[in-house]
């Protein structure tokens, strides 16, 4: 049976005992958290957050793109966020490549040029946490004065360590 047919029957189960349909738009809890798409970082568990408290923002490597930015836009001015994280871990599979060894092998899977999309691999996982925290203080459509922290969190302790 294909994995999605098993999620539909998960979602059956979840659907039928569903009791969230009331929740507030706004998150609870004022934050918003970028992290990386890693399948092992379940955010919420690590961080003990409920449905409905928090906006999480995934995708590889916890990347502040202009996409990112866009989500964080909406979740401050309009939303109530007024805390942000940003979560890097430890083993991230964008430490394994470079932007260019992608793009050969797509121009190889291709037969031909990529578009030089940015993939912002990186080779300093304390580096990108910083680099991420930075693109948001100074993002000026965001409100001034928000508290933006990084963080790596380890897969292997399930610890979340700050980056100063």
């Amino acid at each position: 049976m294909p994995v999605t047919d098993n999620l539909l029957t998960n979602n059956d189960s979840y659907a039928a005992n569903f009791s969230d349909g009331d929740l507030a738009m706004p998150p609870s809890k004022n934050v918003a958290i970028v992290a990386c798409m890693d399948a092992r970082l379940m955010v919420s568990d690590f961080l003990g957050i409920e449905n409905g408290e928090a906006h999480i923002i995934r995708n590889a490597g916890g990347i502040v793109n202009q996409e990112t930015l866009r989500s964080l836009t909406i979740s401050t001015h309009l939303l109530g966020t007024r805390e942000i994280l940003v979560i890097n871990h430890t083993d991230c599979g964008m430490l394994t490549f470079t932007d260019d060894q992608l793009r050969q092998k797509l121009h190889e899977h291709r037969g031909g040029p990529v578009d030089p999309i940015p993939f912002y691999s990186f080779s300093d996982i304390e580096a990108n946490v910083r680099w991420q925290v930075e693109k948001i203080r100074n993002y000026d459509l965001l409100p001034s004065g928000i508290p933006v922290r990084g963080f790596i969190y380890d897969v292997k302790s399930g610890k979340l360590n700050e980056v100063t």
